[in-house]
């Protein structure tokens, strides 16, 4: 399985929301993001960046209690799961494919925060590890702050060089 791997340092919350806009403005119906990070690392910031990207107007705000949010009023669907709830059966319960198949639903973007609790993964995505560190978090001082590292698994090939993230 091909991958790719891009680092970010992200200046504040605003830079991980613009991060989420250029993904909404770049990915192609079909795409899967699998969101990782602490609770507060920027997950549901970055699906209402997603949004923006996309021109969905509607409030984003995290499934965690609901499990799917859906949007439909961008220029394709927005499908948000937040799993962090959910014991292993009953997220295999979802059937999550007949989001990324576009089986059931048209093809949109799905977005899943706590993506590491999945039991099954599509065979293409793009793997988001978000992390924030304030001073004295970490021993590694250079790794205060916001970061996030995307990794393309699959066919869900980046042209780095043309991706941009507003400031």
């Amino acid at each position: 399985m091909k991958s790719q791997e891009f680092f970010l340092s992200l200046e504040n919350a605003a830079a991980t929301y613009n991060l989420g806009k250029s993904l909404g403005e770049f990915l192609p119906a079909g795409s899967v993001i699998l969101l990782e990070g602490n609770l507060g690392a920027g997950k549901t910031t970055l699906v209402q960046g997603i949004g923006a990207g996309l021109g969905i107007t509607e409030t984003i705000d995290s499934p965690t209690f609901t499990l799917i949010n859906e949007y439909f009023s961008g220029k394709i669907p927005l499908y948000h799961f937040d799993l962090y709830r959910l014991e292993s059966s009953e997220i295999e319960a979802l059937n999550l494919e007949i989001y990324w198949e576009g089986l059931e639903v048209p093809l949109g973007i799905v977005a899943i925060e706590w993506a590491e609790k999945l039991v099954y993964y599509p065979p293409d995505f793009l793997r988001v590890c978000l992390s924030f560190s304030e001073a004295g978090d970490t021993v590694d001082q250079t790794l205060r702050g916001r970061h996030a590292k995307l990794i393309s698994i699959g066919k869900l090939n980046f042209d780095w060089e043309k991706f941009s993230i507003e400031s």
